[in-house]
């Protein structure tokens, strides 16, 4: 049986009509060519080519086999194109979710990278409460959701995706903008946008204020992080976000303060038990992954911050 190199050398020979020629157009060297030739012709038993006055003509009893041969070759230019198109991600589809925290800031820097690998891939997108997830998997919508907390469900895995921690955002005018740290006591004499306590970051912070024995009110309250951020940054008062959610200084106009408090989570990426991923899917996971781990909370540095610091 003929090997796909053996075919291809053999067709190279047959169009060019020398072993110099079809070395050229395979970009090997010409005695490599010539030994398979006749490596080749040995298994096969047959004489391929008659040497005519320096060419390379196919014998009479070898033309009928060189259609075939083009015709597989063409076949395997046809696969490698077809494979070069799926590492492009060409007619194919990623379809993926994420809570409103990851898909803020996270998701669309590990997106931008995912693009640079597979150009051509379609992406589809979907932005989803917690308790939406179930169905997106379950129903087939998507292979993967970016999570804020985990539940147990017999179909559904939950794999870590990255560890992150709450922080106090503040107005960038704001006395408390020279501030590297705060305490629960401190956040709780400002006004405090809050989170639903039912939410896995609300009961976080719920919980900070609890073992501080401090006792804290929210004048407002708001879902989704993009929403909170918005009333600090127009001066409504002070909130405790996840750090992924202003990361990168992602939010104008706010400043970001750590809390002398156990603020950290985890976040995970929910998929289904029974169907495997595709290699987007594991590629892009490992990307969010990647950014969301590189996540480190740096607090800007304000003119007089020592001088904020000090200011009831």
């Amino acid at each position: 049986m003929l090997t796909l190199r053996q075919i291809e050398v053999i067709r190279a020979i047959m169009v060019t009509g020398s072993i110099a020629g079809a070395a050229r157009l395979l970009n090997v060297a010409a005695p490599g060519i010539s030994r398979l030739m006749k490596y080749s012709e040995d298994s096969l038993g047959i004489r391929l080519f008659d040497r005519r006055a320096g060419r390379y003509v196919p014998t009479p009893q070898a033309r009928d086999i060189f259609d075939l041969l083009d015709t597989v070759h063409r076949k395997i230019e046809d696969l490698q194109s077809a494979v070069e198109a799926l590492g492009r991600g060409e007619s194919q589809e990623l379809r993926i979710a994420s809570v409103p925290s990851i898909a803020n800031v996270m998701l669309p820097r590990a997106i931008a990278t995912l693009r640079k690998r597979y150009p051509d891939l379609g992406l589809d997108i979907g932005i989803l409460k917690i308790e939406e997830a179930i169905d997106y998997l379950l129903l087939g919508r998507g292979e993967a959701v970016a999570m804020s907390s985990r539940f147990d469900h017999p179909l559904i895995e939950f794999e870590p995706l990255a560890s992150g921690r709450l922080v106090c955002i503040v107005p960038e005018g704001s006395a408390l903008a020279g501030r590297s740290r705060i305490t629960p006591a401190e956040m709780a004499q400002h006004p405090l946008i809050g989170i639903n306590p039912k939410d896995p970051y609300g009961a976080i912070m719920a919980a900070m204020f609890a073992d501080a024995g401090v006792h804290y009110r929210t004048n407002v309250k708001a879902r989704f992080g993009t929403i909170v951020c918005s009333l600090v940054a127009a001066g409504l008062g002070i909130a405790i976000i996840d750090e992924f959610t202003v990361a990168h200084g992602s939010v104008p106009g706010l400043r970001s303060i750590e809390i002398d408090a156990k603020s950290a989570f985890q976040t995970y990426v929910a998929r289904r038990r029974d169907v495997p991923l595709s290699a987007f899917a594991e590629r892009f996971i490992e990307l969010l992954r990647a950014e969301m781990n590189s996540v480190r909370l740096i607090a800007a540095p304000v003119p007089n911050a020592r001088k904020a610091a000090r200011r009831p």
